[in-house]
């Protein structure tokens, strides 16, 4: 019984390694953003900030959550930053609102990381802080209204 035991606790870590490959779990926009939440971490921190307005300017791109979960279901981090990137010169090209100030896709994720950096070391402020306070850190892209 015990050897039992033993094989069942080491499939089950074994199991649950396996689904953890670093994609995006896109079978529901909970899912979706609990997959990002957790992928965010393990991304090289000098991407983290590109991964997070990717995956959110693709959000953005597909107003319809089937369609956006079908965009992002099984993606990588750098597969989501490729995309995003994809979408970003898209919009650039038709003179999209908020773009226009951006000359390129790097240059508007440099902005994105200096204000992330910038919040990080407000006065009097940790990152332990803000992120307690509230969770996450939001982007103005100038979306119009639709």
């Amino acid at each position: 019984m015990r050897r039992f035991s033993l094989f069942l606790f080491i499939s089950l870590c074994l199991a649950l390694t396996a689904c953890g490959k670093g994609q995006i779990n896109g079978h529901t926009t909970k899912t979706a953003y609990r997959s990002v939440k957790l992928l965010k971490e393990q991304v090289p921190p000098d991407n983290r900030v590109e991964f997070e307005v990717s995956f959110w300017t693709l959000r953005d791109a597909h107003p319809s959550d089937e369609e956006f979960l079908d965009t992002v279901d099984g993606k990588t981090p750098f597969e989501i930053i490729d995309m995003a990137k994809v979408v970003y010169q898209e919009r650039k090209n038709t003179g999209f609102k908020g773009y226009e100030k951006y000359n390129s896709w790097e240059e508007m994720i440099a902005k994105f990381d200096k204000e992330r950096i910038d919040q990080e070391k407000q006065k009097g402020s940790t990152k332990r802080e803000t992120t307690r306070r509230n969770g996450t850190i939001l982007y103005n892209l100038q979306v119009p209204n639709r």
